[in-house]
């Protein structure tokens, strides 16, 4: 009887567990952006673009923005500081801290609004070697829900695939 007992409390701490858990990757599903591109140029180019300081500055951003670097140290435990102006003149400061950085393979970092402001997203980019060409896969997981639909609604996502639109004719000749 007491095994039996013992098996009802097991069964029904899974059964909470595995639905909290899938509340979880619900939660986080709603405020998670991931946007793709597969450019066709070596992985080692489109790395070398990306987590250069000389060269990053140089196509980042949607079409349109300018930026002003403060500081850009892309190592882990490095951090961009930087401020996008849109084209209406708008400034939108950034700071992005590294956290991980995986030497063409992938880094993340979080997203801070200003230097050492809040913390609106934790985000990373991979890169998937395609024999000659690459995947780059961008994504960003908002800190709230209500967070990314605000960036949605001012067109985050295709800002976001301007960004790798950019990175493309950066590294691809011709």
């Amino acid at each position: 009887m007491q095994l039996s007992s013992l098996e009802e409390n097991m069964e029904a701490g899974y059964r909470e567990g595995f639905g909290a858990g899938v509340d979880n990757l619900a939660g986080v599903a709603e405020r998670t952006m991931i946007l793709q591109r597969d450019i066709k140029a070596p992985r080692s180019a489109v790395w070398g673009a990306w987590m250069n300081p000389e060269t990053l500055p140089q196509w980042w951003g949607p079409d349109g923005f300018s930026y002003r670097t403060s500081r850009l140290d892309l190592r882990s435990g490095g951090d961009w500081v930087f401020d996008m102006t849109g084209p209406d003149g708008t400034v939108y400061p950034n700071h992005d801290i590294y956290n991980e950085v995986l030497p063409e393979e992938r880094f993340g970092y979080t997203l801070h609004w200003g230097e050492n402001g809040p913390k609106h997203a934790d985000a990373w980019a991979s890169f998937e070697d395609l024999g000659g060409a690459t995947r780059v896969t961008l994504g960003m997981v908002f800190s709230t829900a209500e967070e990314f639909q605000t960036a949605k609604g001012f067109g985050a996502v295709d800002l976001g695939h301007q960004t790798l639109g950019k990175l493309d004719r950066f590294v691809t000749p011709g």
